[in-house]
């Protein structure tokens, strides 16, 4: 059973959820706290810093959890490879968007487009939440058997095609791109391990 939530986890949860849906700067601060149904008055409170600070903790969030996900999704897998893997992260998206429509992207996308040319702190957030979502899927990849070396890299690629394909498929209304990139993308990312494999 998942533990309730305080008011100030709420906020923070609120605000990724309406970061996703409508981006930073039609976000307020209102919304948020009718959202996580809290006082107006705890925003203060919890978030001396305000918006700001409110935003680049939903960002620390959704990064997060995108990079708690990855061992949810490799216990999904019978037999996990890098290929099942990226497909696992793909399914999440063309779930939501068949269950719930093309509303939601993700917020720490939303808030690198909105924010990173405005406000230096967002964008650093941001940097964050990619790294910390990038490291659980570069190191799943190693225990996979990809070298080392290409882990970093290939998780790159994965989170970056990924978002690329969220944006296309949110355009579109249509899962095209995510399907697509999941096709695509999984012997490439199987082949990393058997490039690695000891021939004798």
């Amino acid at each position: 059973m998942v533990a309730k939530r305080g008011p100030r986890e709420r906020m923070v949860f609120s605000a990724a959820q309406l970061i996703r849906r409508d981006g930073v700067a039609a976000t307020g601060m209102r919304e948020v706290a009718a959202h996580a149904e809290a006082p107006r008055g705890s925003l203060q409170h919890y978030f001396p810093g305000g918006k700001e600070q409110l935003v680049n903790e939903a960002v620390g969030w959704a990064g997060r959890y995108a990079g708690n996900r990855v061992a949810r999704f490799l216990a999904a897998l019978p037999e996990p490879t890098p290929g099942g893997l990226f497909a696992e992260m793909v399914r999440q998206w063309t779930d939501e968007y068949a269950r719930a429509g093309f509303a939601g992207g993700c917020p720490v996308a939303a808030a690198t487009v909105d924010c990173a040319e405005s406000t230096a702190s967002t964008r650093e957030a941001s940097a964050a939440a990619f790294a910390t979502w990038s490291r659980p899927v570069a190191r799943a990849l190693a225990d996979m058997g990809v070298p080392e070396e290409r882990t970093g890299a290939l998780a790159t690629l994965m989170i970056s095609a990924l978002e690329g394909a969220i944006l296309m498929a949110r355009a579109e209304q249509d899962v095209r791109a995510l399907t697509t990139v999941a096709r695509e993308l999984g012997p490439l990312l199987d082949a990393a391990v058997d490039a690695n494999a000891g021939r004798s």
